[in-house]
């Protein structure tokens, strides 16, 4: 099902989603476009999860098209919407291509553009909370990202970057349910600098075991979506997270089972948890800069992060 937008009779940016209208933004973007001197609303474009390509080439059509609509940020649907509509944009940036994806969807100089933020608004929320040193005051400590999409993928690289020199993780598990998306995620992170495992997981149950064989000082991240665009967690309630490890919620809203599961264990195992709201900040922030083509960054994310909360 989509709901395509009729034409749009002022300054407008989309929200292409599954459930756009339960998302913070919709209230928070107005006081940020005030804040910012934006004048421009905000709309969202509720896709089902992979849709018919046809879904996703009417609404960058709608929007190339459309003078008053100036792009979107996407969720989701990052890869599908790649893939589906490629051949539309004018201009890609080096992440979109690499990874396949794009988050933001902008014009410039009469051509449509895409990026993919998730690498830079992933490491931005990273550096927010990890720990300064981290993997090295636990040099056995390993990450688990659990999920294959355009998020874990950025989550993955940005670990390994070699500005971190060797305070990386010892390794990072990429854990995914379904073959092909696992076997892209083999192929776009080849090369890696640290040691991978890329593990097929279609039941929790084997996530489970991951999980529990992670040693202490681990990060858990959930990279799936479930919790917010799908109900459950892609962890059983028996799993057991790494003593002193970091558990990250890539979710703020929804049912967030996954979060919840990690918070009956924070006290017993020393667990520090953090939810998605962090990257929440920095994903939108860096997709509106784009759009409007205006910086958000020092006073100015500040400021945004303040007017959020």
């Amino acid at each position: 099902m989509l709901n395509l937008p009729t034409k749009a009779t002022r300054p407008t940016m989309y929200f292409i989603g599954v459930t756009t209208g339960q998302s913070s933004i919709m209230k928070i973007f107005p006081i940020w476009a005030e804040a910012l001197g934006i004048d421009a609303c905000i709309k969202g474009i509720d896709i089902t999860l992979h849709a018919p390509a046809a879904d996703y080439r009417a609404a960058v059509e709608f929007i190339k098209n459309d003078p008053l609509s100036l792009g979107a940020l996407v969720t989701t649907h990052k890869i599908d919407l790649y893939n589906a509509c490629k051949d539309l944009f004018e201009y890609f940036d080096p992440y979109a291509r690499q990874f396949g994806e794009i988050s933001s969807i902008s014009k410039k100089d009469g051509k449509l553009r895409g990026h993919a933020k998730d690498p830079i608004s992933v490491g931005l929320a990273l550096d927010s909370f990890v720990p300064a040193d981290h993997w090295k005051k636990y040099p056995q400590a390993q990450a688990c990202v659990l999920g294959a999409g355009g998020s874990a993928l950025a989550v993955s690289s940005y670990l390994q970057n070699e500005k971190h020199g060797d305070n990386v993780p010892a390794r990072i598990n990429v854990n995914n349910r379904s073959v092909p998306r696992l076997a892209e995620a083999v192929h776009l992170l080849e090369g890696s600098r640290v040691p991978m495992s890329f593990n097929l997981c279609p039941k929790p149950e084997w996530n489970d075991l991951v999980v529990e064989s992670l040693p202490e000082g681990s990060i858990v991240i959930n990279a799936t979506g479930m919790g917010k665009d799908r109900p459950g967690s892609p962890l059983t309630d028996k799993c057991l997270f790494p003593k002193h490890g970091i558990v990250w919620e890539f979710n703020y809203r929804g049912t967030l089972e996954f979060m919840h599961q990690a918070e009956k264990q924070q006290a017993e195992r020393d667990l520090q948890i953090e939810n998605g709201w962090t990257y929440f900040i920095h994903g939108w922030t860096q997709v509106i800069a784009e759009v409007f083509h205006i910086d958000i960054t020092g006073e100015r994310l500040a400021m945004c992060d303040r007017l959020a909360h």
